[in-house]
């Protein structure tokens, strides 16, 4: 974001000076071609917003990926197959017959992706890759091996301080401390890595998040891991009732605050971070959002917390995610205070399990406290199955969002929502027989 500063009017009105006759001490040029004189008496009056950068529409692709057999996700044994395509709305229907790269063996949907590439650590956990789809087939492009540090597959975090520098961070293998390592994309060489000064609460609690969630604050160079303290291992943990904000200055690592959220809730992601689906944004204001739920007595309630700019702890008063019936699972940031949001109903009915038809997507309005689910032909579009599935992306050159549906009684669909006008139409079909997981918007 692009801001004007008031000082330069300041220095402009110094350098012109200001007297009895009017000086204009600045011409704007408006879309139309007209043009508004300002002169130092309209100064006080005037506010100035932060202008958007200019999207820049850079060549890309789609990654499609599906599984056979059931949803997949939380390292399911399941065929995963992974298909390159130049659009979502022209081709036919996307047969994955013999088309497509199957990654099940050597690595996992669950990714870095940025830019052009993709970053993880395969499935024999022994370093790191950076790889891309050519001709629906993985060509590696760097590989690091562990030095220090390890990590198990699909069981970690990240956040990338700039372009070419990436941090991811974990529980490590005895679960008792959170290590990470930051690398250096370009080459894959490892900078630096080390262990994160926290240590486990009192009380008896022995382990902490798998994964936990990470973010990077660009504005003051700081870091937000989020995580909690656990007993026992899997789903019959005991878990703390409050996850643990901890902030971090990204340059020497050091941890500078350990803050509790203000309120019970647990961050979604916490146990594979933001590799199967985003759960975190910042808007324009510089404030930051991250997906998580409480367990109440109907199930588990949605929330979309907030970090005001500049702050430290999440704020005590604020849920951007009204009328929650269910689990919040993903949250992309669509600009203007618009968000495309996945979740789950619990309702009984529909069943909370990983392949249960109880998922649906959603736009929430945060200026306006609305949520309005996704229809299409002014009909709601059915509940899908695939709670770790992220079948969204966001292209924003075009103001377009892609979303993919897995439901119950029709072959799999993709949608195109545009955002200025908020109308839906149909994109590409996806042949049955598969279980739609993701669609993933990569560079040329």
């Amino acid at each position: 974001m692009k801001k004007i500063l008031l000082t330069l009017v300041a220095t402009l009105m110094l350098c012109l000076g200001v007297n009895a006759q009017k000086q204009y001490i600045m011409k704007i040029t408006k879309a139309d071609g007209s043009t508004v004189e300002l002169n130092a008496d309209d100064v006080q009056d005037v506010t100035f917003l932060p202008i958007e950068e200019p999207i820049v529409n850079v060549p890309h692709h789609f990654d499609l990926t599906v599984t056979v057999g059931k949803q997949g996700g939380m390292g399911r044994d399941v065929t995963t197959i992974v298909q390159t395509r130049p659009s979502l709305t022209e081709g036919g229907v996307v047969d994955f017959k013999n088309v497509g790269a199957e990654i099940n063996t050597e690595y996992t949907m669950e990714t870095i992706i940025k830019g052009k590439y993709y970053y993880q650590v395969p499935v024999s956990a022994d370093r790191f890759v950076k790889f891309q789809f050519k001709d629906n087939k993985v060509e590696v492009v760097k590989q690091r091996p562990f030095r220090e540090n390890t990590y198990n597959y699909r069981q970690y975090t990240h956040a990338w301080l700039n372009d070419n520098t990436l941090i991811i961070m974990a529980a490590n293998g005895d679960k008792n401390a959170i290590i990470w390592t930051k690398l250096n994309t370009d080459d894959m060489t490892i900078i630096e890595e080390g262990t994160l000064s926290i240590s486990l609460a009192e009380g008896g609690w022995d382990s902490f998040t798998t994964s936990g969630v990470l973010a990077y604050r660009e504005s003051d160079n700081k870091l937000f891991y989020f995580y909690y303290n656990k007993k026992g291992s899997g789903r019959t943990a005991t878990k703390e009732d409050k996850f643990h904000v901890v902030v971090i200055n990204a340059e020497t690592m050091a941890v500078e605050q350990d803050n509790l959220c203000p309120f019970a809730a647990e961050t979604a992601g916490s146990a594979y971070g933001e590799l199967l689906q985003q759960t975190t944004f910042f808007d324009e204001q510089g404030n930051f959002y991250i997906a998580a739920f409480s367990d109440t007595s109907i199930g588990e309630e949605g929330k979309l917390l907030r970090i005001k700019k500049g702050e430290f702890n999440i704020d005590a008063d604020y849920n951007g995610f009204p009328n929650s019936d269910g689990k919040l699972l993903t949250t992309q940031y669509l600009g203007n205070g618009k968000v495309f949001c996945y979740s789950r109903h619990d309702d009984k009915t529909l069943g909370t399990a990983i392949d249960s038809y109880a998922h649906y997507y959603s736009v929430v309005d945060m200026k306006a406290g609305t949520r309005t689910r996704m229809a299409f032909n002014g009909a709601e579009i059915p509940y899908s199955s695939g709670r770790f599935s992220q079948r969204s992306a966001v292209d924003r050159a075009a103001g377009k969002v892609f979303f993919g549906v897995n439901t119950e009684t029709a072959q799999p669909q993709i949608y195109v929502y545009d955002i200025k006008s908020g109308s839906v139409s149909e994109g590409l079909k996806v042949s049955e027989g598969y279980y739609f997981e993701q669609i993933r918007l990569v560079e040329d």
